[in-house]
């Protein structure tokens, strides 16, 4: 009798999953040729059509899903088993991979990753920094992070760091010729440097005092796309800018930016590290978790 492979096996629960041979194959770390290569092998070697296959669409068959119901079980054994396996190691091996923001990754994440690397050598840490959200799941990625308010709703967050908040900024100076704004409406007087977000759109300010929220969309000579060159270009003298404050701690700390507005711009939950709980949690993934976690008892 004919004893399918692993390859197989799972390249049949990740189709299933997602009902496109491409994302599933992302998934599985081979080409969708491959992979649609080794379900018609497959379906040929045991004699059942397990997925219908149109140009637009694929589902599984009757014969498909009845053929799911019973491996899946069995393969989230086999996870556990080569799981439980792996505990008995020293260390984990394999690689990790992470999709996150650039300012996340500069703000919170290095000290965790050179501390990791130093631990578990056996394991490589990919890192892709974009500002964009995607489908972590869909796009091969152990775990992701970001802020509290764009992780999923069906993922577990863990935090990373502590409560953040966004400020208005501006220099000493900038302050001399120009009054510090009372309430959001009066930055409708002032030059901003705006946010355009990786979507295209602008970013508008948000602001929330005692129950009243307000979104403000500023004007001002200068649009762009990095944080980092906000902040730049605020402390050139001639305009405001809306970052997160320990992103701007160091020049708050030496007095060559001042904030305004405190009173409209409340703390936050902040960055979490993210990751589907419907899978199995690899061993590099839980030692960098609690990596995470003695970090965060440390701080």
């Amino acid at each position: 009798m004919y004893r399918a492979s692993l390859l197989e096996l799972h390249g049949v629960t990740a189709v299933a999953a997602h009902r496109n041979f491409r994302v599933a194959a992302q998934e599985l770390g081979i080409s969708p040729s491959a992979l649609s290569h080794a379900i018609s092998m497959l379906e040929t070697r045991i004699g059942v059509r397990l997925f219908n296959r149109t140009t637009r669409s694929v589902a599984p068959t009757d014969a498909g899903t009845a053929f799911l119901d019973r491996i899946t079980p069995a393969l989230h054994d086999i996870s556990a088993a080569m799981e439980t396996a792996n505990l008995y190691r020293d260390k984990p091996i394999g690689t990790l991979r992470i999709n996150t923001s650039e300012d996340a990754a500069t703000l919170t994440l290095m000290p965790i990753i050179n501390d990791f690397l130093a631990r578990y050598p056996d394991v490589k840490i990919d890192i892709v920094t974009e500002g964009r959200l995607i489908d972590i799941v869909a796009d091969g990625f152990d775990a992701g992070i970001r802020l509290l308010e764009n992780v999923p709703q069906d993922m577990i967050a863990i935090p990373v760091g502590p409560e953040q908040r966004f400020v208005v900024v501006g220099t000493p100076d900038y302050f001399k010729s120009h009054p510090a704004p009372r309430t959001p409406t009066d930055l409708a007087s002032h030059a901003c440097a705006r946010l355009r977000l990786p979507g295209g759109s602008i970013y508008r300010w948000e602001f929330e005092r005692r129950g009243e929220q307000m979104r403000i969309d500023v004007n001002g000579p200068l649009t762009i796309g990095s944080s980092k060159l906000i902040t730049e270009a605020v402390l050139a003298g001639k305009m405001l800018g809306y970052v997160i404050e320990h992103s701007v701690a160091e020049h708050l700390k030496t007095g060559h930016l001042v904030t305004c507005l405190e009173d409209w711009t409340p703390p936050f939950p902040g960055l979490h590290l993210y990751y589907p709980g419907h899978r199995h949690v690899p061993a590099a993934l839980r030692a960098f978790i609690d990596l995470l976690k003695e970090h965060r008892r440390m701080a």
